[in-house]
């Protein structure tokens, strides 16, 4: 039985990809904190602790979020998924092997908020969101092109120290190929 609230600790119960992990948490406790600290899920990194530099990026109901700026008892009843979540088993999610393909990674540390944020990046692009680089803004204009500068618009919330952004922004791209190609043999399929 989990111990009753008090006026600076609750017990929460996280959703972390796929799993359900109860803890008791202090309220000021970040989601950051509680998953690097409190559930041994390091993949997560600490960078600048203040929602700067985006190695801390994890995804909250597909979205992405600093996760040093989520306090974790907010981030209750909602599905987050970190980089240990993103692969199926020993498949690798498209985006991580792109990385991997294309050297998308240095030293590496931002490399897990880097991936989190690309898979996201690619799904608001196909919804049709647009960016501050989109041309055309209007709902009509459907998705605009994933081009170079969409993308480094869209991933300008995560920094790299060692400037593999060149490799980041190929990576992105031929991950958000690949989704597409999987999208098309989807709708030929059915």
């Amino acid at each position: 039985m989990a111990p009753a609230p008090t006026s600076t600790y609750s017990a929460i119960t996280l959703n972390i990809n796929g799993e359900k992990y109860p803890l008791t948490v202090d309220h000021r406790t970040t989601l950051l904190d509680a998953l690097r600290e409190r559930l041994d899920l390091t993949g997560t990194k600490k960078g600048r602790d203040q929602g700067q530099c985006g190695a801390c990026t994890v995804l909250l109901d597909g979205r992405r979020a600093v996760s040093c700026l989520h306090l974790a008892v907010a981030a209750e009843g909602r599905e987050i998924t970190t980089i240990e979540g993103v692969a199926d088993g020993e498949r690798l999610h498209p985006v991580q092997q792109a990385f991997l393909d294309l050297d998308g990674y240095q030293c590496g540390y931002c490399t897990p908020g880097q991936i989190c944020s690309a898979i996201a990046v690619i799904e608001e692009h196909a919804a049709g969101w647009p960016s501050a680089a989109t041309d055309d803004v209007r709902p009509a204009a459907g998705s605009p092109p994933l081009t170079d500068d969409e993308i480094r618009e869209r991933m300008s919330g995560n920094l790299c120290r060692c400037g593999a952004y060149v490799s980041i922004v190929r990576a992105v791209a031929q991950a958000a190929a690949v989704r597409a190609e999987g999208d098309e043999t989807a709708e030929a399929a059915a």
